[in-house]
């Protein structure tokens, strides 16, 4: 929704290169204040790596995608395809092993996904350019990557700093980008404005220092599965701001998103007896 609001008077990579790098500054003043703990040179180096590919590669795709006209029905798939490409590549490369419960999950997950995507198409009256799917896979191909190499070699980085470092260097990429392809656009309207104290304060600085809390405690699949959940929100969102059909297809779908996301989410070893301590 904010990529609807904030890219009417700017442009996509300008929007987020300006969002990203004042969130990233008020973050790193933020660790300075409170004497938050330093980052390495090893950690800043992977932060970087990480924050090019979390922030610049896969907001910049979605960003782009909508701004090329892509369906919200096509747009919900970059949500839902990262959990089943996260599972897939995390069982393969970081040898996490879900168990059959958890499976079962991210089926459930993926049903819930297809069920909003099939309404929102129904509703869907343009076409999709090439350069919309282009960027939809490269901003699918780049939260799932992210998510790996975060969850591999940065749990241990200072959860502050290396957030900021992470915004920062995707602002860089971003800058030379939105020049090159925009000719920085941006036009500093109240919605405009709206849209960008929402986009630093709630989800970049909120959701996404939870979603890093959530990758050093838990495997990546598991985390990443909460991602099902998103466009369903993302439909019940638009019924509430811009007036689109809530059918109920899409409450199905977010029922049985919930479902999957409960059963991923679930630990496969048991808990531990407290009457033994």
């Amino acid at each position: 929704m904010v990529a609807r609001y904030g890219t009417r008077d700017a442009g996509p990579l300008t929007f987020l290169c300006v969002r990203l790098t004042v969130a990233g500054v008020l973050l790193w003043i933020f660790a300075t204040l409170t004497s938050a703990p330093k980052i390495s040179k090893q950690a800043f180096k992977f932060s970087i790596v990480i924050g090019i590919l979390m922030n610049a590669v896969y907001l910049g795709g979605a960003f782009i995608a909508i701004d090329n006209g892509l369906p919200s029905g096509l747009s919900a798939l970059i949500a839902g395809l990262h959990p089943v490409a996260t599972c897939v590549a995390a069982r393969v490369f970081l040898k996490e092993r879900l168990s059959a419960k958890q499976i079962t999950g991210v089926f459930f997950g993926l049903v819930g996904v297809c069920a909003v995507v099939i309404e929102k198409l129904e509703d869907s009256n343009g076409g999709v350019t090439k350069v919309a799917m282009v960027a939809m896979g490269f901003s699918v191909f780049g939260l799932t990557v992210g998510t790996l190499l975060q969850r591999a070699y940065s749990r241990n980085t200072p959860l502050l700093r290396g957030t900021a470092v992470q915004f920062l260097s995707s602002g860089l990429v971003l800058f030379f980008a939105a020049n090159l392809s925009e000719q920085w656009r941006i036009e500093f309207t109240t919605q405009t404005m709206l849209a960008l104290s929402w986009g630093v304060l709630v989800l970049s600085l909120g959701a996404v220092l939870i979603m890093l809390v959530l990758l050093a405690r838990h495997p990546a699949a598991r985390v990443s599965s909460l991602f099902f959940l998103t466009p369903a929100l993302s439909t019940i969102e638009g019924a509430i701001l811009f007036g689109e059909r809530l059918g109920w297809l899409a409450v199905a779908g977010l029922f049985i998103a919930i479902l999957g996301v409960r059963l991923t989410m679930q630990s496969t070893t048991p808990a531990p007896d407290a009457s033994a301590a």
